[in-house]
């Protein structure tokens, strides 16, 4: 993002701060030119917003390895709320950046031996040993943080993606099944839980991928992934032994499935003879075959 940074007021940079946390946008270098260059001698005048933007100073920092501004930041804030759990959890995410993993456990542990309640706290120490690439534990770890916020969503996904990295595809797909609960309308939910049973293989998991593929294409006919993976799994099945009528069935859902790729596809791709390309794709998957041990 280009800003001249010499024709801001301070105003220009606290209302600029203000849109990017409405936004949910990081926008780290930026914030921390914008503070170094503007902000930082006048942040007294900004009133009330002055710890939001303290907050969003240090964060930034932290992406982009000013660890110094952090520093300094978190002492203001510190100096102003002696004791404070939000203040000391960004002390331990500065320790975490600095890779000092022991001393950011202690901090954290702290804050949870304050407030058993916070959440914020044991994600961390979940994202600690992801970093120290302790992949098992962080699955214990976050099945333990599960049994006690059970509806945080992102958690669930976390633990799929855990379990997917160790091969595990049926305590995934249990972790997305619990996502979907939360969210039953979400296109990509429907096809990241069919993709998960496509993987697992057999005709019973390419039947429930099948499923889903086809919930996803109802929620958002656009999904192109979904299409492909409907095509997938309806090709799969008309070649195997189910009977007649399901293989009949599953021919003329691959033949529609691959139809709707198609016409999309042409509609946006800007790649030419895409029809030849299709074509050669059609066949490619036609000769894959799943097999279940």
């Amino acid at each position: 993002m280009s800003l001249n940074y010499e024709e801001m007021s301070w105003s220009d940079v606290r209302d600029q701060f203000r849109k990017w946390r409405e936004e949910s946008g990081r926008h780290s270098e930026d914030v921390v030119q914008l503070w170094v260059a503007v902000l930082e001698d006048k942040v007294h005048k900004t009133g009330n917003e002055r710890h939001l933007i303290l907050e969003q100073v240090i964060v930034a920092a932290l992406d982009t390895a000013r660890f110094d501004i952090a520093t300094k930041c978190t002492k203001q804030l510190s100096a102003e709320f002696p004791g404070s759990l939000r203040v000391m959890k960004f002390k331990a995410m500065r320790l975490e950046a600095l890779e000092q993993y022991d001393a950011a456990n202690e901090v954290l542990d702290a804050i949870i031996e304050k407030d058993e309640t916070n959440a914020a706290p044991r994600k961390r120490k979940i994202a600690i040993m992801k970093a120290r690439g302790l992949r098992l534990d962080a699955i214990k770890e976050l099945n333990a943080y599960l049994k006690k916020f059970m509806s945080d969503q992102e958690a669930w996904q976390e633990l799929c993606n855990l379990y997917l990295a160790e091969g595990e595809f049926g305590k995934a797909a249990f972790c997305m099944e619990e996502v979907l609960l939360h969210n039953p309308h979400s296109h990509l939910i429907h096809q990241r839980l069919a993709d998960i049973r496509y993987t697992m293989g057999g005709v019973e998991n390419i039947e429930i991928a099948r499923t889903y593929y086809s919930q996803a294409i109802k929620l958002n006919p656009h999904n192109l992934r979904a299409l492909y993976g409907l095509f997938l799994c309806c090709s799969y099945l008309a070649n195997s032994k189910a009977v007649s009528l399901k293989r009949k069935e599953s021919q003329k859902l691959a033949q529609w499935a691959l139809e709707q790729a198609m016409e999309h596809t042409a509609r946006h791709s800007s790649i030419d003879n895409n029809d030849k390309w299709i074509a050669s794709l059609d066949s490619a998957f036609g000769n894959l075959e799943i097999k279940s041990n």
